[in-house]
């Protein structure tokens, strides 16, 4: 497809459950305010988990009564569908959007909403039921709740969405991937509008696998919000985190033609793989790979390194965050006082896992709305690795205030595999 003939995309919604806060307003602030979400999880210490902390977001009953029926939390288990409702039908509502009627779907409007496992709660049920040979005790919503693109289905039905509607998967990509899809969808002329993002569980059954590889942090059950300490050099594993994040993705003709507010618009990106060759594998990234996908993401984009003004970075806070920042330098041909301003989130909400990128992205959203840069916490020091090739003017602790045209997110995920998509204010 010929980038000149491309239709312009914008974001004209956006949604949000995440450890620190709920909603975008609420998002919002604790980013403003730099404050954590990430507290002592009793369930992991009554397991023996090394770690037991977690960014877990809080829903409130009066939030689970707005958008579900008495009749649909019968039995409802799987919080990443609960969180992906929520963060969907936000997104949804934000964009000013209406309901299809009950007779025809909106076929102009689709749906890609990813996730890593669904339903870990559910399917645990699942099996104690059935070996103990009480199939039919299993309940009519096991199906939706464990199959991975139950969420897409379920918001689908919410809505009335006829176009494509699917979920993706792609580790710690997931939300950012399912971005991109959207944003390629729209500009090929195949939908008008869609609602991406990425969800992801709370709990032991989906995060004990990274607690026996030890890698998330364990000197901290007493100190929560000190766990999680991206790009410092005693950053000591990523805390497990859950939540999602939701966008209405539009034509820019469609938005303007119905009036509604732009929050940015989506210039490009890009997505590979290192196929585990050379310095990659299923955990750790091939760092030359990781240099394409930013350089791919520009080409994409039409834009030249010079151009970025920010980065919002994948940043864990393991000891993978100075090769992420120098794979950063060499792809953009920018270092020292040169280098854009980067940042992470997961100081705040930790690794949110497949609702990572999404979470992130509206972050990243409102940093450009803003024309504000939020600041990173938890840094005792930076990283010896990383001061060699940025200057610490280029990691903000605080809230800065930026002029932003066009900044960068990126997502690298386990299993080898990246994510970088290209953001720029938009004005009428």
């Amino acid at each position: 497809m010929n980038a000149h003939n491309k239709n312009r995309v914008v974001i004209t919604g956006m949604g949000i459950v995440a450890p620190n806060a709920v909603g975008v307003p609420a998002f919002e602030k604790a980013l403003q305010e730099q404050t954590s979400g990430i507290r002592f999880d009793p369930q992991l210490a009554d397991l023996n988990f090394g770690c037991q902390v977690s960014g877990t977001p809080q829903i409130t009953e009066e939030l689970l009564a707005e958008n579900f029926t008495n009749l649909q939390l019968r039995g409802l288990k799987a919080t990443g569908l609960v969180y992906g409702v929520i963060a969907g039908k936000e997104a949804f509502k934000d964009a000013g959007l209406e309901i299809a009627g009950l007779d025809v779907a909106m076929k102009d409007m689709g749906i890609i909403f990813g996730t890593g496992q669904s339903g870990g709660e559910k399917f645990r049920e699942a099996i104690l039921l059935i070996d103990q040979k009480k199939v039919r005790r299993l309940g009519s919503t096991s199906v939706i709740q464990t199959m991975t693109s139950g969420i897409s289905a379920w918001l689908a039905g919410e809505l009335g969405c006829g176009n494509l509607v699917t979920s993706n998967s792609s580790a710690c990509c997931t939300g950012t991937e399912a971005f991109l899809m959207g944003y390629e969808r729209i500009a090929a002329g195949k939908a008008t509008q869609m609602l991406v993002g990425s969800t992801s569980d709370s709990g032991p059954y989906i995060w004990g696998g990274f607690d026996a590889m030890r890698i998330l942090p364990t000197k901290y059950n007493e100190t929560p919000e000190k766990a999680s300490r991206p790009i410092s050099c005693d950053a000591a594993g990523f805390v497990p985190g859950s939540g999602a994040g939701a966008f209405i993705l539009e034509s820019l003709e469609s938005a303007l033609k119905r009036g509604a507010k732009i929050y940015g618009e989506v210039l490009g990106g890009a997505l590979n793989s290192g196929g585990h060759r050379g310095d990659g594998s299923m955990t750790a990234p091939n760092g030359q790979a990781v240099q394409d996908c930013i350089k791919l993401a520009l080409k994409d984009a039409q834009i030249k390194p010079q151009e970025i003004d920010a980065i919002n970075g994948h940043l864990t806070a393991t000891s993978k965050d100075a090769f992420e920042v120098k794979n950063w330098s060499v792809a953009l041909n920018r270092k020292g006082e040169n280098f854009p301003l980067i940042n992470t989130f997961k100081s705040y909400v930790g690794h949110c896992l497949a609702a990572a990128g999404s979470i992130e992205l509206v972050g990243t959203v409102l940093q450009l709305k803003n024309n504000v840069v939020y600041g990173n916490s938890n840094i005792t020091s930076l990283h010896p690795d990383i001061t060699d090739v940025v200057d610490s003017n280029c990691i903000p602790n605080q809230m800065v205030n930026r002029d932003l045209k066009i900044v960068a997110k990126a997502s690298f995920g386990f299993g080898d595999v990246n994510a970088c998509v290209i953001l720029k204010e938009y004005r009428d």
